[in-house]
């Protein structure tokens, strides 16, 4: 256990901190709109940005195109204290949109502190974690030589479909990392688990027809009706089977969109009708088998009305278990301690992160704890207590030294 003051490097640590660097960092970042919006290159300025204070600092970022103007960012920072594991930090920096802007209180592009909390979008979700894992990274190396290497991915496209992080596992970003901390918003939980999400899409195909005639057509909205009703039945099965899970909660089976005709015709009965589900997993959930009894479902939806069913699969995240007993996380819990001084909470990531795709596809160990409530991402008025950001910082500084040491 480390205890942030005593051991070599770790005594100057705090110190070294840059946290009023760090806080104007952080609003800088929030002062750009990454939206991510597909087609567009939405990261670009925060891309800019990020490189820049690496090349001031003499390290030498390598940029990694994932889609046109999009590209991640990643760069080694070499101890000099001899061979040893790679640890990695990641963070995004593309954000959701801000909605309305009349619903805000505040400018969501101003980065405006009031009393402590620093105001955005992306604020906390997550430019202030970026920030905190290149400061606290930073501080550790001008601590002194250290065993191993500490990487830094800065990445795109996590709030679509994650392109920076499949990129990154594809690319071999994550080749010999042997462990990962997602500096996502958990509102100082050190989260081991995350949820699996499947994304589905289900076209119910009938035929069009007049709609004072629909003896002559096949309407699949009927069997979309019928299907619904189903879906409640298979989520009720999933939470009575695998339960409410500590940190995660119960199974979610989530219909969210239905797209059917148009009002300007209601008097035809259209030739398609699709719904969108959104499935929310806890560990133990087969996503197969979810989604075959899915297509099962469907398919016998609409046969009374002979409509067929065709289920599109458009993304599948399993949920992640890391023990709380590997490195990884157990380096996070004494750091949290060594710094606030107390023990930390475990928690669960209720959606998914980057880490869910370097777990699933590189067979990585991944942990999520970063500055910033979990449940004020991607709402109105986002902030971020500016003081924990220097304070996630140095935990991140500790908790990397203690990891590489304990490794080498």
């Amino acid at each position: 256990m480390v205890d942030g003051e005593s051991q070599g490097g770790v005594t100057s640590l705090g110190v070294l901190v840059d946290e009023q660097g760090a806080v104007r960092f952080a609003s800088d970042l929030i002062r750009l709109r990454t939206v991510d919006e597909p087609g567009r290159s939405s990261e670009e300025g925060a891309t800019r940005a990020v490189v820049e204070l690496m090349e001031g600092w003499g390290w030498r970022p390598t940029l990694v195109e994932v889609a046109p103007g999009r590209s991640n960012i990643i760069v080694d920072v070499v101890g000099g204290g001899g061979p040893g594991p790679v640890l990695a930090f990641e963070g995004h920096l593309d954000v959701v949109t801000e909605g309305d802007v009349s619903q805000w209180t505040f400018d969501p592009y101003g980065a405006q502190e009031i009393e402590g909390r620093l105001y955005g979008r992306g604020s906390a979700d997550m430019k202030a974690g970026v920030a905190a894992m290149l400061f606290g990274v930073r501080a550790m190396e001008l601590a002194g030589p250290f065993h191993g290497t500490v990487r830094i991915l800065a990445l795109v496209d996590e709030e679509g479909m994650m392109l920076g992080a499949k990129h990154a596992v594809a690319s071999g970003a994550l080749d010999g990392v042997t462990g990962v901390i997602v500096c996502e918003p958990e509102g100082d939980e050190v989260c081991p688990v995350s949820k699996g999400a499947v994304r589905l899409r289900v076209d119910f195909i009938g035929h069009m027809t007049h709609g004072a005639m629909p003896e002559r057509g096949r309407n699949p909205l009927p069997a979309l009706g019928r299907f619904l009703g189903e879906l409640e039945e298979l989520q009720r099965e999933l939470q009575s089977s695998h339960g409410v899970h500590p940190h995660l909660g119960p199974t979610y089976v989530t219909p969210t969109v239905i797209e059917a005709g148009t009002a300007v015709q209601m008097n035809t009965i259209p030739a398609t009708a699709s719904l969108y589900i959104d499935v929310r997993s806890v560990p133990g959930v087969d996503h197969e088998e979810l989604i075959e009894r899915v297509i099962t479902t469907a398919t016998s939806a609409g046969s009374p009305d002979g409509v067929a069913a065709q289920v599109t699969v458009i993304d599948n995240r399993p949920p992640v278990e890391t023990s709380p007993d590997d490195p990884v996380v157990t380096c996070l819990l004494d750091a949290h301690a060594a710094v606030v001084g107390e023990q930390p909470r475990l928690g669960g990531v209720p959606g998914t992160t980057d880490g869910t795709i370097f777990t699933r596809d590189a067979g990585v160990p991944t942990v999520v704890y970063g500055p910033g409530g979990k449940w004020i991402a991607h709402q109105v008025d986002e902030y971020v207590e500016a003081a924990s950001i220097g304070r996630y910082a140095r935990t991140y500084a500790i908790a990397a030294r203690d990891y590489l040491t304990r490794a080498s």
